[in-house]
């Protein structure tokens, strides 16, 4: 079963048990693959959808932040519940011991094509590599950090 038709049997599953706030999530996470779908005229597997939860998930955190810095409470509770649901269709996320070795192995392999230490100036060639293999796997901006700190002089 792929992580798309999990998503509608979810669905399907909210509207049965008429839990409101879920079903508003999911459909709009299946609005969003659907959108993507029809714009670039593809059938989505797995890793494009989690980078689609990916992407609503950084938007509701975002959300949140704001309605803290505005004192909206009532909305802060609306997007963390999203959130909650959102989350439950990603992957494993990798702790951030292993997102730095896998960061270190990609650096060293790099360091290899490159015939010379990877430094700073490398940054946008490792978080390529980093992005491509840990994309859904773990939180960019953790990744984002352990780069940096590789290519540290």
């Amino acid at each position: 079963m792929t992580l798309k038709d999990r998503i509608t049997d979810d669905m399907k599953t909210a509207m049965r048990a008429r839990d409101a706030e879920r079903l508003l999530a999911i459909r709009g996470l299946l609005a969003a693959i659907k959108q993507r779908e029809v714009d670039e005229r593809i059938v989505l597997d797995d890793a494009a959808v989690v980078a689609i939860v990916d992407r609503l998930i950084k938007q509701r955190r975002d959300s949140i932040a704001q309605f803290e810095a505005g004192g909206r409470a009532d909305l802060v509770t609306k997007e963390a519940a999203e959130l909650k649901v959102l989350e439950a269709y990603l992957p494993q996320r990798l702790t951030t011991d292993e997102i730095a070795d896998e960061v270190a192995v990609l650096a060293t392999t790099l360091a290899t094509e490159l015939g010379r230490p990877a430094g700073p100036s490398d940054m946008g060639k490792l978080m390529g590599a980093a992005k491509a293999k840990l994309a859904g796997k773990a939180d960019m901006g953790i990744v984002s950090a352990a780069v940096k700190k590789v290519l540290a002089p």
